[in-house]
């Protein structure tokens, strides 16, 4: 049985819906002016307060804008926590000369499910940095020391963050990182074979979202961090694009809260934790007696995240290596069967549940609530203008049955972004698995054709090698280590020293080394003949 995917954006993962570019304009320059001379240079960041983030090194001079026509060493796309993390990692390599650019006027991470005391499931040392630099000025513990709040967070004994804090951290950083250009949206991405190098054309937003300038950025490296989107199953789109009654997506829960309240009857469809975080904010929020929620899930059981000691060795890099050197069959079949791993509910959250429907039986009675796991919603329809009506099936009973409702929740997960349209301008030069999904190397690089990548020219993805390197791909815990990889494989040196071990675990008989990426090395000159 497939199971209900789930965003675990909440939890273990990922990077903001909306980040990165959205999909190209018909014609992107139409009536847009070009932008000046330098404006491929992001805007400055504001200079950093005494308080609030590190210095520059004293004496530091100002850094001269770029001419625009010289290739970057590196341009990511999109601005989540993946590619915040790249960022900065890549701050203090003075020669690397990086820049980010982000179509949302500012970060936001997952602003619809912040829910009040919702907790990541990764401890607070998975933060953008650590785990590859923990002298990093950009860590969580230094943003604490920045508010000062080092001694309550001492006190308070929180191993695990709530995800507003995370959130609030991951602006921090943005607030005073230099080198993100948020208001950009990146339209579209070539390769001149002229100049060996990447043409990265982008349009300026203003604080509206219009559009007001046009500008093209040059550069060797890029990487990819466009996020994932919220994914809803084909049969119930139509009930989504319909706005009579509130079916929504879990991802604007804390958008359309009060409607949600207002409405007789709720049903909440997804089995993972934020289908469990949003049906027990709305319990939490309902009067005793009167509750009127329906929970289904698609997996056998609500079913606990697998959080054993052992079991998260399965997000280690060792874990990754061995799991990219699999045949590409046994990794979609793997994928498909460890869902427990990354989208099971957290055990508090189920004992919360549990906790708040025991206490509302004290003085007699049940509460008028219904949770119902082995059920896939077949389809969807509207009665009238103020209803929607589900069709269900159980998978083990073999029955259908009909469930009417005031408003739904759809807590249905995510999809990683498609590549495909901002990457058209580079698709003769990709190569495809069997199922023509982008081959992606243990460096984290799509496979391009030779004559690109024996340029030294590379395109990088950030969370969107699950087919690849496995269900660590979304996973906060990892966001370090892998921007730090990549940077040593863009720096074609060992820039960040990474463990060479990282599991108890031995996964596999024959054991998969991590590569050191060789060194850049310039083109070799043919040197003329005497007389010519």
């Amino acid at each position: 049985m497939t199971p209900q995917p789930n965003p675990h954006t909440d939890l273990r993962h990922t990077e903001p819906r909306g980040i990165g570019h959205t999909e190209p304009h018909t014609d992107p320059h139409a009536g847009l002016r070009p932008t000046d001379p330098h404006a491929a240079t992001p805007h400055p960041t504001p200079r950093p307060t005494p308080d609030s983030a590190p210095h520059p090194a004293p004496g530091t001079p100002p850094q001269p804008d770029p001419d625009p026509d010289t290739p970057r060493d590196l341009v990511g796309i999109g601005i989540g926590p993946f590619n915040l993390s790249l960022a900065a990692l890549a701050h203090p390599l003075a020669e690397l000369d990086a820049v980010f650019y982000e179509q949302r006027t500012a970060f936001a991470w997952h602003p619809g499910l912040l829910i009040d005391g919702a907790r990541l499931q990764v401890p607070f040392l998975a933060d953008l940095v650590t785990l590859a630099d923990p002298a990093s000025p950009w860590s969580f513990l230094n943003y604490l020391k920045a508010r000062d709040r080092l001694f309550p967070f001492y006190f308070a004994e929180r191993f695990h963050i709530q995800r507003a804090e995370y959130d609030a951290y991951c602006r921090w950083v943005c607030e005073n990182l230099p080198g993100l250009s948020f208001g950009h949206q990146v339209d579209a991405v070539r390769f001149n074979p002229e100049r060996d190098v990447f043409e990265v054309d982008f349009t300026q937003l203003g604080p509206d979202g219009e559009a007001e300038a046009l500008g093209r950025t040059y550069t060797r490296n890029i990487v990819l961090g466009i996020g994932t989107e919220p994914y809803v199953p084909d049969p119930l789109r139509p009930l989504v694009e319909a706005p009579a009654v509130p079916v929504i997506h879990a991802a604007d829960y804390l958008d359309h809260r009060d409607s949600l309240l207002a409405a007789d009857h709720v049903t909440v469809i997804g089995s993972g934790q934020s289908g469990a975080e949003v049906f027990l904010d709305l319990l939490r929020r309902r009067p005793a007696g009167r509750e009127g929620l329906h929970w289904l899930g698609r997996t056998e059981a609500f079913a606990p995240m697998e959080y054993s000691k052992l079991g998260l060795e399965h997000f280690t890099p060792d874990y990754t290596r061995y799991f990219h050197a699999l045949a590409e069959p046994v990794r979609d079949k793997l994928v498909a069967s460890q869902w427990q791993l990354h989208k099971g509910i957290d055990a508090d959250t189920l004992a919360a549940i549990h906790d708040e429907l025991y206490r509302r039986t004290l003085h007699g009675g049940w509460p008028e609530v219904v949770l119902t796991p082995g059920v896939r919603v077949r389809t969807g329809g509207r009665i009238a203008t103020t209803k929607v009506e589900l069709h269900l099936e159980h998978v083990h009973q073999n029955t259908r049955s009909r469930l009417t409702t005031d408003a739904v929740v759809l807590a249905t997960g995510y999809r990683e972004r498609p590549l495909d349209c901002l990457l058209a301008g580079l698709d003769p030069y990709l190569r495809r698995d069997s199922q023509e999904r982008p081959r992606i190397d243990d460096q984290y690089r799509l496979v391009m054709d030779p004559h690109v990548t024996g340029s030294g020219c590379n395109v990088y993805v950030q969370n969107a090698g699950g087919h690849t390197h496995g269900i660590g791909t979304p996973d906060l815990g990892l966001a370090a280590w892998r921007s730090a990889d990549i940077l040593n494989s863009v720096t074609g040196k060992e820039t960040y020293t990474l463990p060479t071990r990282t599991a108890f675990t031995t996964f596999g008989l024959q054991q998969q080394e991590p590569q050191i990426p060789r060194a850049r090395q310039p083109k070799a000159l043919t040197p003329l003949m005497d007389g010519i």
